[in-house]
């Protein structure tokens, strides 16, 4: 095709470069996010002038087919160090070529909507946003490095490879500084190192590999940092390695095929939740945050393979009702009766039931014990003045039946007081005729037994102070022996 001459001459360079896909480099590119400050600082892209200047219109030509690749090559906008002027826009079009922009400045957002196009490569950009809902990559979409100032929009957009964000900045002009719900993406996707000034919406949104936010930092304070409601991720997910979200984090319903690792910094004391990871299904939780998560920690109705955390980093407010797990790793496996009894709204038995199943099924039958005590006198705290009386009686005599011998004790204490008090003042015998020769300690367990056994308690009448003490004696062996029963039956009826 003939040369335009309307074009610029940075235009003609593009215009003959295209069919062979060259790179055309109008200025050496500056690094660092398109964010300093400089003579090819694309931030400051506005300032350049007629020899670094590109119209919009005229990529958007070249890449619908204006011209021909050339025999033997593969035609491609590959341009470097450019200023954009005008609305780089193609809605609902085909592309058939490569876009690749790297340390340029782009006067006007990027639109996309509903195009189906091969790879787009925006690196160490400037932009004022970028628009690609219900797009179609045949390739991945690269926005690493680059300085946004406004929404990324990817809403229902498809990846047949991959999603970039790494090292992007992204400044939202809206609550959503990357939007990108019912998203597919095919291979992973990963803001790595991402500064975001906003929330990312992944809502719906599909990646069969990894999602990576090592490193990122996302500011949405008062409001969603990250809202990823029925999120599916056939590999892992990372927050890792110096993330931090200020904001809620919201994973309701997210399903993950490999480890959802936690690991950074997540604050959102001015929302509901600092975490909201409920009706998860996962097959293994990482839950090491770099500090105490400063918000509440939701995993209700979660299901997950193995939840791997540490009693240092443990939600000062956590809700674990209905969250139930094959397996616990880490260290303070002595100590979960106090993470299983955070809930901001009080008792809930569940968490202890799946405690101490966990700890059966791991072979514990003492620290199972221990949890379904925890539960029980949680439990008391919630009832009435004469359940919690009857409740501390049977905690104190037989720890509600899962710690019997705490009435053998009693029992040994009784006896001997009843012992050394009535060896030193004998009751007198009934029938001094008939009565055998008396025996404290065998008169002491007579009394402490609900139905006498040695034939002691019959033949002697104590009198005195020692009369209240035998009438307490008798009482405190029905009291123990009640005690036992109704420990030993709530302990043995089924769960």
């Amino acid at each position: 095709m003939a040369r335009s001459p309307r074009l610029s001459e940075a235009e003609r360079k593009l215009w003959n470069a295209f069919p062979t896909g060259e790179t055309v480099k109008l200025a050496p590119v500056a690094a660092a996010a398109g964010t300093t400050a400089g003579e090819n600082a694309p931030k400051d892209g506005d300032t350049w002038g007629p020899d670094r200047t590109i119209r919009a219109e005229v990529i958007a030509s070249l890449l619908l087919g204006a011209r021909e690749s050339a025999p033997g090559s593969v035609a491609a906008v590959r341009l470097h160090g450019a200023r954009i002027t005008g609305s780089l826009s193609i809605l609902g079009g085909r592309v058939e070529h490569e876009l690749q922009l790297r340390g340029c400045h782009l006067d006007e957002p990027v639109l996309l909507t509903a195009t189906t196009t091969r790879t787009v490569r925006l690196i160490d950009c400037a932009l004022p946003g970028f628009s690609g809902g219900g797009m179609r990559v045949a390739g991945h979409l690269s926005l690493s490095g680059s300085n946004i100032t406004g929404t990324v929009r990817l809403g229902r957009a498809v990846f047949e490879s991959g999603l970039w964000l790494g090292g992007t900045r992204l400044t939202a002009d809206d609550v959503w500084a990357l939007s990108a719900g019912s998203m597919v993406v095919e291979s992973g996707a990963t803001l790595r190192g991402a500064d975001i000034t906003g929330g990312v919406r992944l809502a719906g949104s599909r990646v069969n590999g990894d999602v990576n936010f090592e490193g990122a930092a996302i500011r949405n304070p008062g409001d969603y940092a990250i809202r990823a409601d029925d999120m599916v991720v056939e590999g892992a997910v990372h927050f890792t390695r110096g993330f931090t979200a200020t904001g809620c984090v919201r994973l309701r319903g997210v399903r993950v095929n490999g480890t959802l690792s936690v690991n950074g910094v997540l604050s959102s004391p001015d929302t509901a939740y600092a975490l909201h990871a409920s009706h998860m299904d996962v097959r293994e939780l990482y839950l090491k945050p770099a500090m105490p998560i400063e918000g509440v920690v939701n995993l209700a109705y979660s299901r997950v393979g193995t939840l791997q955390d540490d009693p240092g980093t443990w939600p000062e407010k956590l809700r674990l009702n209905g969250l139930t797990y094959d397996r616990l790793r880490g260290s303070g496996v002595e100590r979960r009766v106090e993470w299983v009894a955070r809930d901001p709204e009080g008792f809930r038995p569940q968490p202890y039931e799946q405690l101490a199943a966990w700890h059966l099924r791991d072979g514990n039958d003492g620290l199972a014990r221990r949890a379904q005590l925890a539960k029980l006198r949680a439990r008391r705290r919630t009832q009435g003045p004469g359940q919690r009386a009857w409740g501390r009686l049977l905690d104190v005599t037989v720890g509600y039946g899962h710690r019997p011998w705490l009435a053998g004790v009693w029992f040994a204490v009784l006896l001997l007081a009843g012992t050394v008090a009535f060896g030193l003042n004998p009751p007198r015998p009934l029938k001094p005729d008939e009565a055998p020769v008396f025996d404290s300690f065998a008169y002491s367990f007579d009394l402490l037994l609900p139905l006498p056994t040695f034939g002691q308690r019959e033949m002697f009448d104590p009198a005195g102070w020692t009369q209240g003490l035998a009438y307490g004696l008798i009482v405190a062996g029905w009291i123990l022996a009640t005690a036992l029963i109704a420990g030993a039956t709530r302990v043995l009826r089924p769960q």
